[in-house]
């Protein structure tokens, strides 16, 4: 246990971790794209590995992985971390502990600092916005191929073959019951258009996990999370559970 409190204290966000756990991968890119970069512990790939997660889960973490510490403190597993996203808390947490560093606007002198990662999603967000702009009515025959796919399967998702998330949300379904249509815009030789037609949709920047149940556009993983959570994931699904 000593071991993992001295780890722990050595960097302002750490993350314990496992290189075959899907959910761990998430909670990785969670914290990249909020501008952190933790420190990250594969248990598999450690040598006291067994030791350190025992320690984690008299500690109190369960599952084991990913157990994430910010400031030095026990924060929780996935659960508790997606939780503190969704509410808006993780992010200060992440400031306060000087794992994200940034300034308060004070004046018109004051010029905040914005991580690197921050700035390209920014940049990222205006070239597609100047993209939507120039491209309307193409995108309007893609918000029509969207609407027929969300129209023709009962719980959709638009994915990406590389975003981690997107698999997370089709697991986490699959594990209520629900085997969702995928539709990887990224196999799609429409789907740079497709992506904008999401975007246009009310999806946000990136546009990937996009859930539709019911034809209804139900939000990316912090909508699909916080339904979870609180327990109406399973009511909206259960009309399409396998039975």
């Amino acid at each position: 246990m000593d071991r993992v409190k001295d780890l722990a204290m050595k960097k302002a966000a750490v993350i314990f971790t496992k290189s075959s756990c899907y959910m761990c991968h998430s909670i990785k890119v969670l914290f990249y794209e909020l501008g952190a970069s933790p420190a990250i512990h594969e248990l598999d790939q450690e040598g006291s590995g067994r030791e350190m997660e025992w320690a984690l889960q008299r500690l109190g973490c369960t599952p084991s992985v990913p157990a994430v510490f910010i400031g030095g403190k026990f924060v929780g597993s996935a659960e508790e971390v997606i939780s503190l996203h969704v509410n808006g808390s993780l992010k200060q947490m992440l400031i306060d502990a000087k794992a994200i560093w940034t300034a308060l606007w004070e004046g018109p002198s004051c010029i905040p600092m914005l991580s690197d990662n921050c700035m390209r999603h920014m940049q990222l967000y205006v070239r597609n916005d100047l993209a939507r702009n120039s491209k309307w009515k193409k995108d309007l025959n893609k918000m029509d191929k969207v609407k027929r796919l969300t129209s023709e399967n009962g719980v959709v998702i638009f994915s990406k073959s590389t975003c981690c998330l997107c698999y997370a949300v089709n697991i986490l379904f699959q594990e209520i019951g629900v085997v969702p249509y995928v539709h990887e815009i990224d196999q799609d030789p429409e789907g740079r258009e497709m992506e904008k037609a999401l975007l246009r949709m009310g999806c946000n920047t990136p546009p990937v996990p996009a859930v539709f149940i019911g034809g209804t556009l139900v939000g990316s993983t912090n909508e699909v999370m916080s339904l979870h959570l609180s327990g109406n994931l399973n009511q909206l699904l259960k009309p399409y559970q396998a039975q």
